[in-house]
């Protein structure tokens, strides 16, 4: 029987490479034999207190409009988040997530010969959707872990389309201050879209962390990426969304954006989240507490580690990262390794609840005097 040859993907295929989830719980199990029950993970950057329970009462009331498509429009959850975020229904997009978005402005802008700049590491779907249309990725290497914001405005060229800003950012947690920002953004040529990556802005405590609606009210060429996946713990139903004074932002995104692309339970689960004045609260108390518990560790262990902003945090382990991570996994222990990121010795780990807190620092302790 002759051989004939496959279809060829397209050349920019080639050169991604696929994001790399934290392990789930069920995987390691599997793996390793162990009861999921014992099992703990801190690799997503999930939040360990679940949803309001205004989200699962939701859930609960709509569950049979699962039968049903969704409204493809997201009328309901958009007019639910307008009040909050000061722009109108409008001018807001929603997606599965926050990255869907960003892989609308992707398809909507980008053609070869197209640039867009990013902090290097960058969160990785910047980069694959910017491949994925055959445009360039330009990655400028971060500073102290944060973004360069003079080097990233060197980078910028006649052919950047888009330049990504993550504040906090991923997958450091480290933050740009608002006078930092304000300068940048004064300094940004008009024919450059900003996209203000701000997944983990909720948790954010410190004082001068930059109000993305200035820059959308000054008639910057703006727009700002949310989700509903951390601190309202909405990650398995996927929801996020862009909002921006532009609207000729928002008609791109609806020109390439897939119909039905937000399931019904998450719009209603979205909805009742923003009704729910404490779960933004409840989530940052226990960051907060769960951060100084850990911070205090690292210090005690003769530990570097990056302060951060987020709910989630790096830790110099002083060993190859890949083999710590793998002797925490075998104790049930889930977290990242920062060798993805360029960061060979570093670990990243999702803040807990206090025992899983207390169990990861008590098992990475053990783990690291085995290895001496």
């Amino acid at each position: 029987m002759t051989m004939v040859n496959s279809t060829p993907t397209r050349a920019a295929i080639e050169k991604i490479t696929p994001y790399s989830p934290g392990k789930p719980i069920e995987e390691v199990a599997r793996e390793l034999g162990l009861d999921p029950a014992s099992i703990i993970k801190l690799a997503s950057n999930e939040n360990p207190l679940g949803p309001s329970p205004l989200a699962l009462e939701a859930v609960h009331a709509h569950f049979n409009d699962i039968r049903l498509y969704p409204d493809s429009d997201g009328y309901e959850l958009r007019h639910a988040l307008a009040p909050h975020l000061g722009v109108a229904p409008e001018l807001i997009a929603t997606g599965r997530g926050s990255d869907e978005v960003m892989h609308f402005l992707a398809t909507a802008y980008l053609q070869e010969g197209d640039e867009v700049v990013m902090g290097d590491p960058p969160f990785s779907m910047y980069e694959i959707s910017t491949l994925l249309m055959g445009a360039t990725p330009v990655k400028v290497p971060l500073k102290d872990y944060g973004h360069d914001l003079e080097a990233m405005l060197a980078a910028v060229t006649p052919r950047t389309k888009l330049l990504y800003i993550a504040n906090p950012h991923n997958p450091t947690g480290v933050m740009n201050t608002r006078e930092a920002m304000d300068a940048f953004m004064a300094a940004v040529p008009e024919h450059v879209l900003v996209v203000l990556d701000e997944a983990y802005f909720e948790y954010v405590t410190r004082d001068d962390y930059p109000n993305a609606l200035d820059y959308l009210q000054a008639g910057r060429n703006v727009i700002v990426l949310r989700t509903f996946s951390k601190i309202y713990a909405l990650a398995g139903l996927r929801v996020g969304y862009g909002f921006t004074m532009r609207p000729e932002i928002i008609r791109a995104i609806s020109q390439v954006r897939e119909p039905f692309n937000v399931a019904n339970l998450a719009q209603w689960a979205a909805i009742a989240s923003l009704q729910d004045p404490e779960q933004v609260l409840r989530s940052r108390t226990v960051n907060e507490e769960g951060k100084a518990f850990l911070y205090a560790a690292c210090e005690r262990l003769g530990l570097p580690y990056v302060p951060t902003q987020t709910n989630f945090m790096l830790i110099d382990v002083r060993q190859p990262c890949r083999d710590v991570f793998a002797r925490l996994l075998r104790e049930g222990v889930i977290v990242r390794t920062g060798d993805i990121f360029g960061y060979p010795t570093i670990i990243r780990v999702t803040i807990g609840l206090p025992e899983e807190n207390a169990r990861f620092i008590a098992t990475l302790e053990r783990v690291l005097t085995a290895m001496v």
